[in-house]
C-alpha cells in the first residue's frame, strides 16, 4: 500500500491543455448553480489611487486565526495593485447595490466616481453602505490555475443586518427566507 498522492503532481496544469475532459463553458455553468454573495475587494495602489473589483470568489478559511480568501484572474488589470498592497478590504454588498457591483465589474474607467468610501487599514477603501467589510492584511497568495488566490488575515471587520446581494446562474438576486410562515 502506498501513501503516494492520487492526484497529478501539478494541479495547476491539470486542465491547462486542450485535451482536458471537461468543457470550460459547461463547467462554468455548473459552478454558476452555487449561489454566492457579491463583494467588491478594494486596495490602494502605490501612487495613492483607490482600486476595486467585483468578486464572488470570497470565502472564510479560519476562525482562529481569522482568515479569508478570494481570487483574481491572472490577467486582471488590477492584479499588480493587489499583489503589492499591504492590505485589502472585502466589502460585502447589499441587495440594493447591484449597480455598484456592475460599476466595479467593468475593466476600465474610474470605478470610484460617485462612490462614498473611507480609508481603512493600509488605506484600502471601505465602501459606505456595504452589509459587511473585512479589513485584511495581505498574508499570502497562491497560484491556482488561471487565478491568484489571496489569503487575508482579518484585522478589523464590521457588519449590519441589511439584506445581502446574491449571484447565481449569471444573475443577481436576493435571499428568500422560509421563516415568513
Amino acid at each position: 500500500m502506498s501513501d503516494a498522492p492520487k492526484h497529478p503532481a501539478d494541479p495547476a496544469n491539470e486542465f491547462a491543455s486542450d485535451n482536458a475532459g471537461i468543457d470550460p463553458r459547461d463547467f462554468r455553468n455548473a459552478l454558476g448553480t452555487f449561489a454566492t454573495g457579491v463583494t467588491i475587494v478594494t486596495a490602494m495602489s502605490a501612487d495613492g489611487t483607490p482600486y476595486g473589483v467585483t468578486c464572488n470568489s470570497f470565502a472564510s478559511v479560519s476562525l482562529n486565526p481569522p482568515l479569508v480568501l478570494w481570487s483574481l484572474g491572472m490577467f486582471s488589470q488590477g492584479l499588480t495593485i493587489f499583489q503589492n498592497a499591504s492590505h485589502f478590504t472585502v466589502n460585502i454588498l447589499g441587495a440594493s447595490q447591484e449597480a455598484l457591483a456592475a460599476q466595479f465589474a467593468k475593466s476600465s474607467g474610474d470605478k470610484f466616481t460617485g462612490v462614498a468610501w473611507t480609508p481603512g487599514l493600509g488605506n484600502a477603501p471601505i465602501l459606505d453602505n456595504s452589509v459587511a467589510n473585512f479589513q485584511c492584511r495581505a498574508a499570502n497568495r497562491y497560484y491556482g490555475g488561471d487565478h491568484i488566490i489571496f489569503l487575508g488575515a482579518v484585522e478589523a471587520y464590521a457588519y449590519n443586518r441589511r439584506e445581502p446581494l446574491l449571484f447565481a446562474r449569471g444573475s443577481f438576486g436576493r435571499f428568500m427566507s422560509d421563516k415568513s410562515a
